[in-house]
């Protein structure tokens, strides 16, 4: 049976067109991607989704409370059926209500090695810090602020001279592979999540 994946996004949406790739080259197999969903009018990535013709909608979050905007997307999401919402970009903390509609079925990808530098500019918060490792994080979501059950890791070194930009473009290669792998166990349901750790379950 064909997985429906829903993928959420405010921005350029490189980390959607890898797994939109994923999808058709058969890395996460048995799944489409039913709907990709924006909150920006403006988002390239909707414009990508479109030329790969899959359903978009926009739903402007502008001047509405967090809960009200969540109810209208999780009922567009409802709407499509979706098995896994995968946020790509999208850049709202989701409202506990949201949470509950989709419990354990949410996933993001952030670009540190959680729980080191959650939150916005990861990338500058790591050099800040002057670590000698980074990387990126794919996680299921809660109501807290990159804060769930971590599902795969992938370091990056820093490198002497390293920029925001050259680090976030290493960190990007990295998000686009493991994001896939990810959308892969959890779909394939070969997982447990036990306290704050998700272990394989074959």
């Amino acid at each position: 049976m064909t997985k429906r994946i829903g993928v959420l996004l405010s921005g350029r949406g490189s980390n959607f067109e890898a797994l939109a790739d994923s999808v058709v080259s058969g890395k996460i197999p048995n799944a489409e991607i039913a709907l990709v969903l924006s909150n920006r009018e403006a988002a390239a990535g909707i414009d990508r989704a479109k030329s790969r013709g899959l359903t978009t909608r926009i739903i402007p979050s502008k001047g509405l409370e967090r809960e009200a905007y969540d109810r209208l997307v999780v009922a567009a999401l409802n709407e499509t059926k979706v098995d896994l919402i995968c946020l790509a970009g999208y850049m709202r903390l989701l409202s506990p209500y949201f949470v509950s509609a989709f419990p354990q079925k949410i996933l993001n990808i952030h670009p540190s090695l959680l729980p080191s530098f959650p939150g916005l500019e990861a990338q500058k918060q790591a050099l800040d810090y002057g670590v000698k490792f980074a990387g990126c994080t794919v996680h299921f979501v809660d109501e807290n602020l990159d804060a769930g059950p971590i599902i795969l890791q992938s370091v990056v070194p820093v490198e002497d001279g390293d920029t925001e930009e050259a680090l976030s473009a290493r960190i990007l290669k990295e998000e686009h592979r493991i994001y896939s792998e990810a959308v892969k166990i959890v779909l394939e349901g070969k997982h447990k999540i036990l306290g704050r750790r998700v272990v394989s379950s074959l």
